[in-house]
């Protein structure tokens, strides 16, 4: 009997991930810039018959290194017609995530125990963090995953000396530069290197950065695509890729994404929701856990790994939510480590209760902005449609989780991990059926509208005045970014289309297909 709970407790931890990743995927549009970015350039690889680069509406993209867009082109190659576009895209994510969630089980079951191992991997399938990055078609998915092999091989070689997990290393860090570029390699080598200064190792992480025959592997992996980036692109794929996007991105900010010092101090609590809380009270265990007396240090290991992460993006001029995710994994098992020293229900339960409120607030909170005068006239016309989009269902299921929510809160006692696990499987359900597909209704629903609109259409297509590049995925059709000519189609921001000169075909919450007349005005191209 006691086998059967334990089996059915194993088949539902392992049935999160896939609830948390795979249900209602292709539910919201695809949010621009990045899922249409990357989901464009992959479709254009098929357009272009060229995948060994990547290319946007017509222009080099050297944002990332190559993985993620063919893991994209084969889910494209497979199941394109079969599966709405948004599933496709994001497939590799999600599959991504979910071996992020079984990998960090399985470091987890053999050094903290079974029951640890299964409260690891909920919180990784749960949290808001995880939850967004594995559903979105870019390569933080699999860079996480690869990160969180790479680092847990890492520390198997250290506690063990054997050389398999060392090499099974080098692989992963040579997927994860395939993926996005040199941040594979500078975190599992500064967080190993750190963790050997401090406990006098030395001689131990140079024996293992020395291994010929992992650079062997590395080389192996990595060569092949950046020689032959560097061969057809020269020097624009170095200035494009390795100064742009990744010193330019440390050393300034890059696309408007600043932040001060202490962003990651406010963004790694809202990505761990539900277990803010335990996350808390888990801070106060840093260095009982960091003590040289405890245990084999496996513990002092975590906290550097998270450490650092939040440190060196603390210190990157560009600053994006989704960089802390590179050390939230520590997180996720040093949460379950701790959940058994839980305290003060009250503070551990109100943040998941606050969310649910604001999945039902939010809707009539957005269109009382529309009202206002706060930010532009995009994002007010946006808003106000935010209720009518929700709907429903929408009220239903997130008003059907603050229910149930309220009832566990009161029907389950003992322990507060209990309770937390219902209110993480409840956020995953309203955030995978109601708030994803509400919130990309609203933000994302008038351009694909313009985009379907305009599919079939004999006219030429640009957009204007408006970087969405989705609308290309949609039409599939490259869509150029420039001023419409007489009798082209331009998909643009309403309140940026001349009074004259234009006729609107198309209006919804923002967005509009305008056509130029012959007799447009010669200023029509300039800038607002």
């Amino acid at each position: 009997m006691r086998d059967r709970a334990r089996d059915a407790r194993l088949l539902l931890a392992f049935a999160l991930p896939l609830l948390a990743f795979l249900s209602c995927l292709g539910g919201a549009p695809l949010f621009d810039v990045d899922e249409g970015a990357f989901s464009e350039a992959t479709r254009e690889m098929f357009e272009r018959g060229d995948f060994l680069s990547t290319w946007l509406n017509g222009a080099h993209r050297f944002d990332k290194p190559i993985l993620i867009y063919w893991l994209q082109a084969a889910s494209y190659f497979c199941f394109d017609g079969h599966l709405p576009p948004e599933w496709v895209f994001r497939l590799p994510s999600a599959l991504a995530a979910i071996g992020w969630c079984c990998a960090t089980w399985h470091f987890a079951r053999g050094r903290f125990g079974p029951e640890t191992a299964l409260a690891a991997l909920a919180v990784a399938a749960t949290a808001l963090g995880p939850f967004i990055i594995g559903r979105a078609a870019t390569a933080d998915a699999l860079l996480n995953l690869l990160l969180a092999l790479a680092l847990f091989d890492a520390w198997r070689h250290l506690e063990s000396g054997h050389r398999a997990p060392l090499l099974r290393c080098y692989a992963w860090i040579g997927l994860g530069m395939l993926t996005k570029g040199p941040i594979a390699l500078i975190v599992p080598g500064a967080v190993t290197f750190l963790y050997c200064a401090l406990r006098g190792g030395w001689l131990i992480w140079l024996r293992a950065l020395g291994d010929a025959r992992g650079w062997l592997i590395f080389a192996a992996l990595t060569v092949p695509w950046y020689g032959a980036a560097l061969a057809l692109h020269g020097r624009d794929f170095i200035d494009g890729f390795f100064l742009r996007h990744n010193v330019e991105r440390f050393t300034g900010t890059l696309e408007g994404h600043a932040g001060s010092l202490f962003y990651y101090i406010a963004v790694v609590p809202c990505l761990l929701l539900p277990w803010t809380g335990p996350f808390l009270a888990t801070l106060r265990r840093l260095k009982a856990d960091c003590d040289a007396r405890a245990g084999s240090g496996l513990r002092r290991y975590l906290w550097i790994w998270a450490g650092f992460v939040v440190v060196f993006f603390s210190l990157s001029g560009t600053k994006l939510p989704h960089y802390a995710l590179y050390g939230a994994t520590p997180l996720f098992l040093l949460i379950a480590v701790h959940r058994d020293e839980l305290r003060r229900p009250a503070a551990h339960l109100a943040p998941p209760t606050a969310l649910f409120l604001l999945f039902i607030a939010l809707p009539t909170l957005c269109t009382l902005l529309a009202d206002t005068e706060i930010g532009n006239a995009y994002y007010r016309a946006q808003f106000a449609e935010a209720s009518l989009r929700a709907g429903t269902a929408y009220y239903a299921l997130c008003g059907g989780a603050l229910l149930l929510w309220l009832a566990a809160l009161f029907a389950l006692r003992g322990k507060v991990w209990n309770r937390l696990l219902v209110a993480a499987v409840l956020q995953t359900l309203a955030l995978a059926l109601a708030f994803a597909p509400w919130l990309g209704a609203v933000l994302q629903g008038p351009v694909k509208e313009a985009a379907l609109f305009v599919r079939e259409r004999p006219e030429t297509v640009v957009t204007w005045r408006l970087t969405m590049p989705s609308i290309s995925v949609y039409r599939n059709a490259v869509t150029p970014s420039r001023p419409p000519e007489a009798g082209e189609l331009a998909i643009t921001r309403a309140d940026r289309v001349p009074e004259q000169g234009f006729d609107i075909l198309f209006r919804r919450a923002g967005v509009a297909v305008a056509r130029r007349s012959a007799a447009g005005p010669e200023s029509a191209g300039a800038a607002p």
